[in-house]
């Protein structure tokens, strides 16, 4: 944004007025200005003396944190960095992710994020968000009666026990709804104030957490079974008295829980799970997007995943969806995928499945002519010589899965296979795109969970797509908040998976990427939202009148990161 145009927004924006001053105000992050307190500013708030002489503006102080921020050495510095700036400085923080999304979104979301849990004890500095620990249990209410939480409309929760393809990071898995919460606001315009990051902390299992003598969670082993049940219960009991018409998030939930959880509530509030809905809608969006580039119809896709728990199966679900849409029956369409856990390809009657694997287990009929590798267990690499995929997901958090065996098996049998290595952060990727555009001589259609630089093949500099949930979940969140939606329905997770493919490149180049450059992501949550909320009005699950409401609502509601004159109100 250029001074002319941020100046023009800020004599556009309506004044804030407020009875802090001096320390109190500039500490405040969400209204300190810092330099940008113009003089009369500094007289009416008692600021003179706490700030340099020099006034200046949003872009002068964009310059001086960019050069700043480029000083740092290292991912986990800058990511470092920036939630420092959070915590001082909201505006401006949002103001530098919003002016180079492919730059920040990196560090203060996938994968630098995740160092972020790892190290989040040694870190922590200024409270952000709620930590409801299982001892406070009957204090819940109390902790969300503080007033400035009034205006908050959304919320962001997890429990800490699958964080990325890290797993169980107590507390520290608090950096989770910290940053999702930050992209709902830099990516879709979502106000800061009406957003509220809570880490449910029931302990951890994880021993290096509980040995850390500098921890900060509760130091105990986590609480499972009812016990744990009645203290999400209480949670959500008590979200619903402060806010009956909350939109609640669920976060990196283990997969025993992630389902379970969503089930029980998604007809009591407004609610999603973005590791099995957001992660399902990007997947297929990007499988849409590659149905359009190689030109095979959706229901003649032939599908493998390895790693088939909650992510796996919330994907599977909307694809499957997709295939009916493209007029297969539910039988038929459950033929075409081929899932792999641990164990092998899930097969019926093997041991231990959960009730959502079933329904995808195979049949031992349908293996018929099958040439096995001989081991008790069926492979992947069994899977694609004969099941001849055309598309491949992986959100198995197994670095490497994808061999270039099994990946130069895939490409043997489809001109273009699409293989998605979706597993974060970047060192739990199933393979990398660069080997996988290799093993494949250029033809594999490629999406990725996290970023990966652009490698040189054949002297030809290739980008790839990253099948990021950010494409979706913070437009998703802006679609429901706007139509003020009672429930979040199946179709309103496709409508946002398909209002994404519709702005695929593929569309225009079939050699172009899947998805739109991850610059353009504040620019695709205008349309996902709006998807979203058309649908919420035709399912009759919206607040809002009518598709007119709705739209003058969505554009009065997103928040620019630009600083507005202050008015002094009297104590």
């Amino acid at each position: 944004m250029n001074s002319s145009s941020a100046a023009e927004n800020s004599a556009k924006a309506e004044a804030v007025e407020t009875r802090l001053s001096g320390y109190d105000l500039l500490l405040h992050p969400a209204l300190n200005k810092g330099t940008a307190f113009t003089e009369e500013e500094r007289d009416a708030f008692a600021l003179h003396g706490l700030l340099p002489p020099h006034v200046g503006n949003l872009e002068d102080q964009l310059e001086r944190r960019m050069k700043a921020f480029d000083c740092e050495t290292n991912s986990f510095d800058r990511y470092n960095f920036m939630r420092n700036l959070q915590d001082s400085n909201e505006t401006l923080f949002y103001a530098l992710i919003t002016g180079n999304v492919e730059k920040f979104l990196p560090i203060v979301y996938t994968p630098t994020v995740g160092e972020g849990c790892q190290r989040f004890s040694e870190t922590w500095l200024k409270p952000r968000g709620l930590f409801i620990s299982y001892p406070n249990k009957k204090r819940i209410d109390q902790m969300l009666a503080d007033p400035r939480y009034d205006k908050v409309r959304c919320i962001v929760v997890s429990d800490g026990e699958r964080i990325l393809g890290l797993g169980d990071q107590g507390a520290g898995g608090m950096g989770i709804p910290i940053g999702k919460m930050a992209l709902y606001t830099a990516l879709a315009g979502v106000h800061p104030e009406h957003c509220l990051p809570v880490l449910l902390d029931v302990g951890t299992d994880n021993e290096e957490r509980l040995k850390d003598p500098i921890y900060i969670g509760w130091r105990n082993k986590r609480v499972r079974g009812q016990e744990y049940d009645d203290f999400v219960e209480a949670f959500v009991s008590a979200v619903k008295r402060r806010w009956p018409h909350i939109l609640l998030q669920w976060e990196d939930f283990a997969g025993s829980n992630a389902n379970r959880l969503l089930e029980r509530y998604r007809d009591r509030l407004c609610t999603f799970n973005d590791d099995i809905q957001g992660t399902a809608a990007v997947a297929t969006a990007t499988v849409l997007g590659a149905v359009q580039a190689t030109g095979i119809p959706m229901k003649e896709q032939r599908i493998g995943f390895l790693g088939f728990g909650s992510a796996g199966i919330g994907i599977a679900n909307l694809l499957l969806a997709a295939m009916k849409e493209d007029g297969l029956s539910e039988e038929d369409a459950h033929k075409q995928f081929y899932p792999v856990d641990r164990y092998g390809l899930i097969l019926t009657g093997q041991a231990g499945l959960r009730p959502d694997q079933v329904r995808y287990a195979r049949k031992k009929s349908d293996l018929e002519g099958w040439t096995l590798s001989g081991s008790e267990q069926i492979s992947l690499a069994d899977v694609a010589r004969n099941a001849k995929l055309t598309v491949l997901i992986g959100v198995s958090s197994q670095a490497g899965a994808f061999t270039e065996e099994i990946v130069r098996e895939m490409a043997k049998h489809t001109d273009r296979p699409a293989i998605f290595p979706l597993s974060n952060p970047t060192s739990k990727s199933e393979a990398t795109p660069a080997d996988l555009t290799k093993w494949t001589n250029g033809r594999a259609l490629i999406g990725t969970g996290s970023p990966f630089p652009p490698a040189e093949i054949n002297g030809k500099t290739v980008e790839f797509s990253q099948t990021n949930n950010s494409y979706i979940f913070p437009g998703l969140a802006l679609g429901i908040l706007t139509s003020k939606a009672k429930h979040v329905s199946d179709a309103m997770i496709m409508a946002a998976a398909k209002a994404l493919a519709a702005l695929s490149p593929t569309l225009k180049n079939k050699e172009a990427s899947l998805l739109p450059p991850i610059t353009d992501s504040r620019k695709v949550s205008l349309p996902v939202a709006e998807a979203v909320g058309k649908q919420a009005i035709a399912e009759g699950l919206a607040g809002v009148a009518d598709e007119k409401s709705f739209e003058a609502e969505l554009r009065e509601y997103v928040w620019e990161p630009v600083y507005r004159p202050y008015v002094r109100l009297n104590n």
